[in-house]
């Protein structure tokens, strides 16, 4: 009988010794036995009450000794000598919170997540290659290093980096790489580029329909086209005012001569769907309010840039001081700089331009080799990269990827997956150029007036932005930079042949050509993602453009006067919502009561006695927006679905114009019934449908609008860390109010400055600075931020280090 229980004794403990010796799959991919070491596991991150973020570290070509105050909410301010030295400290102080993040989304955006995720990661590793990102950042690189100064500042922010990494052991690595039994890599200059390109793509990929366009050409006529997918809707309110006079154009393409055979009327399918297509919300809001509009007569500058929402966060706050001033603002971790910010004299602030700047063109190769491609009569050679791709706990994946005259074949035979057909498809992508985004914030960190403004962000490329700037001086301005195509007229919007170049771009907006507006008679600029101009600019601008947002702060700025910082902070937290305002009245117009169900006539009574604010309580806002929901899929639907894969949904705001101007368009119809549906009968009847969803919801107690919405911020490996995420957060808004918060997008960095003599800040973010977990500095901004509060801006000065809002202090000496 002592057998048995000895035997079973035995068993559970070479059991337990795998267990703790190997890792369990996906569920924990580190050995468990390591991860739960006193010495070395994850027991290791989590900082005391007390932590004590005081230290004096040694930095390899430091010219001077750097003093980093860090205040009571974590935010450093650094104090250099020179330049170099800030920039080295910068990226000293984001790898010392920021680490995992910045190694993790460069690792992404360079096609190499498979090495944290596995098997699950490889298809989007591939588009990664094939969209050409390292590529990018090859030539982005090769331009930041060309310029002495740009190379200087990042060859410091690099030291930094590598500096606080070098310093590490194992134990002390972020509990990140613990959980997925990965190490941290070297910093480069390339890992910045990559950062870069990475935020390029998430701000360009949106803004392009082509492959969806071109397959829907197959459903609707060159008419009904143009109606759907609208390019100036009525409702406009364009960044630059209207009545602004634009000069002629100065570049003026031409369309080739086979345009109309080929281009516009020649149809075959594009079998490929765009898995991996950035969110088309990735936008924002600023605006600048001159004195004429202010209580103080100075000029008040607010910006929102909306985003994806994580922990940690996109942005980290800073103070970056030298010989030449101070700037203070967001920053990027993995750059240097303040993105989003002020400095002694002037402060701007960016929205993302959504201008499409991504082409496809149709390839033919010679064979499967794929080694030459049919150009101008003639078979060019490819150039064949081969990609390989790591993949934890799996074999390598190969990938070769034919660079053309366009650029890479992203779209082939056998990818995205085996089932497509045989077209190849190059990609012509304006962040495929050699560029240097980031000499232009260097620059506007230490402008000083409008016209330094101007020359900082004349060489931006690619994302493009508008950039909205105010000074002390009391000028305000904007201008939407960025390298643009000159199109002919619809050029780019479907997949255009590339045989020979007559396809190809031929020109450039020139860059003053681009739109901007400065000091304008009205007292405010704003923009927010609406189209850049009216139809008198003289370039086309194809695309559908964010609407609702721009009418609200338009309307709102027009009425405004005296406005104080605590006005335009309210401001950004406004849930107005302008599109229901005006839609709803049609839509109970358009709504035949006797046909509605019990319970859909009770949410149709919600609907009449709304307030029309988007308040995390209302539950007429769910009524608004399920219904909208159905109202949309039901107009559209049966047109779109007549493709594989399905024709791009249009921009909410067409429907709205189409209730409020057209009662009796075809596209209320539904094609696939005998019948003719009016207006009356699709809205009805897509409220009866929306009501089974909200008694559903209503059931569960989540009809108010911030239960069913579910505001949460997770982690960036997201369901992989369910416990790091801040789940349904009491938020109101949508993508069509101006505090724009959807289910995990929204305003990532919210800041108001006020530009008197001693500048008047504030700002928040949905995190918190540390991205450790454990940390009580990881979300501590999180509830400031869904209140709609903001913080005052500290901007400290040298002889400020006994202030008690000082709490720790980390020296950077010479090595």
């Amino acid at each position: 009988m002592r057998l048995f229980p000895f035997l079973l004794s035995s068993l559970l403990t070479l059991g337990l010794l795998y267990i703790l010796n190997n890792p369990l799959g996906d569920v924990v991919p580190m050995p468990l036995g390591a991860f739960l070491s006193p010495q070395h596991g994850f027991w290791q991150n989590a900082d005391p009450a007390d932590a004590d973020f005081s230290a004096s570290t040694d930095i390899p070509g430091l010219r001077d000794q750097v003093e980093i105050f860090l205040d009571d909410r974590l935010v450093p301010h650094i104090f250099a000598q020179n330049e170099e030295d800030l920039y080295a400290a910068q990226g000293y102080v984001h790898a010392r919170f920021r680490l995992f993040q910045m190694d993790l989304q460069t690792r992404a955006a360079a096609g190499r997540a498979s090495e944290f995720a596995g098997p699950r990661a490889v298809d989007f590793d591939r588009s990664q290659r094939r969209l050409g990102m390292v590529y990018a950042a090859e030539n982005a690189l090769a331009e930041m290093e060309k310029d002495p100064l740009s190379k200087k500042i990042y060859d410091a922010y690099t030291r930094g980096v590598n500096a606080y990494i070098a310093s590490l052991s194992p134990e002390e690595w972020p509990v990140e790489y613990k959980l997925l039994n990965v190490s941290p890599e070297p910093w480069s200059n390339l890992r910045t580029a990559l950062l870069l390109k990475m935020m390029a793509k998430m701000l360009t990929g949106g803004a392009d329909n082509d492959l969806g366009y071109t397959n829907a050409k197959a459903v609707f006529s060159a008419d009904a086209f143009d109606r759907v997918y609208q390019v100036i809707p009525d409702s406009l309110r364009p960044i630059v005012p209207e009545g602004t006079a634009f000069p002629p154009a100065s570049v003026n393409p031409v369309a080739p001569a086979t345009a109309d055979s080929l281009y516009f009327n020649g149809f075959k399918p594009v079998p490929f769907a765009e898995n991996y297509k950035p969110d088309p919300h990735n936008g924002s809001n600023n605006w600048a309010l001159a004195g004429s509009k202010t209580l103080s007569g100075a000029p008040i500058l607010a910006n929102d840039p909306h985003l994806e929402l994580s922990l940690p966060s996109i942005w980290f706050e800073i103070q970056l001081t030298d010989h030449s001033g101070t700037s203070y603002g967001a920053s990027l971790p993995g750059s240097p700089f303040v993105i989003s910010g002020f400095n002694d004299h002037i402060a701007w602030g960016i929205t993302n331009a959504q201008r499409d700047v991504r082409d496809y063109f149709e390839i033919k190769f010679r064979d499967g080799k794929k080694d030459a491609y049919w150009y101008k009569g003639a078979w060019k050679p490819s150039n064949l990269r081969i990609e390989e791709i790591k993949v934890k706990g799996g074999e390598t994946v190969y990938d070769t990827v034919a660079y053309t005259v366009f650029g890479p074949v992203m779209f082939e035979a056998g990818f995205p997956d085996k089932t497509t057909g045989s077209r190849n498809l190059a990609v012509r992508w304006t962040g495929h150029d050699g560029s240097d985004e980031g000499i232009t914030f260097y620059r506007l960190n230490r402008a000083k007036n409008y016209l330094e403004y101007a020359d900082a962000i004349r060489t931006f490329t690619c994302p493009a932005q508008n950039f909205i700037f105010a000074s002390k001086t009391g000028d305000i301005a904007v201008w939407q930079q960025g390298k643009f195509p000159a199109r002919w007229h619809k050029q780019g919007l479907f997949v255009m042949p590339g045989q020979d170049d007559a396809y190809q771009w031929q020109a450039y907006i020139p860059q003053n050509e681009n739109p901007h507006a400065v000091n304008p008679a009205r007292g405010f600029l704003e923009s927010a993602n609406q189209r850049p101009a009216d139809a008198t600019y003289p370039y086309y601008i194809p695309g559908a453009y964010i609407t609702a947002r721009g009418i609200s702060i338009e309307q709102k700025l027009d009425k405004i006067t005296k406005a104080t910082p605590e006005d335009i902070r309210r401001l950004l937290s406004d849930y107005d919502n302008v599109t229901a305002r005006a839609v709803v009245p049609a839509l109970i117009r358009f709504t035949s009561e006797r046909q509605l169900d019990e319970e859909a006539k009770r949410y149709l009574n919600l609907v009449k006695t709304w307030d029309f604010q988007a308040d995390p309580g209302s539950e007429a806002q769910t009524v608004y927006q399920v219904w909208m929901d159905s109202l949309r899929v039901a107009v559209w639907n049966d047109e779109l679905l007549q493709v594989t894969p399905k024709a791009p949904m249009p921009d909410e705001q067409v429907l709205v114009e189409l209730l409020l101007k057209d009662s009796a368009s075809v596209f209320y119809d539904d094609i696939n019934t005998p019948a003719r549906e009016t207006a009356r009968d699709v809205v009805t009847s897509a409220l009866n449908k929306a009501a089974g969803k909200l008694a559903a919801a209503e059931n569960e107690g989540k009809l108010e609008w911030a239960k069913f919405k579910n505001t949460s911020i997770f982690h960036l490996l997201k369901e992989a860390l369910p416990s790091f995420a801040r789940r349904g957060l009491p938020m109101g808004g949508y993508g069509n109010t101006i505090n724009a918060v959807t289910v995990n997008h929204g305003p990532s960095w919210r800041m108001v400055v006020h530009l008197t003599d001693e500048t008047e800040a504030y700002g928040v973010y949905p995190a918190g600075q540390n991205g450790n977990p454990g940390s009580r500095y990881y979300d501590n901004f999180v509830d400031t931020w869904v209140k709609g509060e903001m913080y005052k801006l500290w901007v400290m000065r040298k002889e400020d280090a006994g202030d008690a809002r000082v709490k720790w202090t980390i020296a950077l000496r010479q090595k």
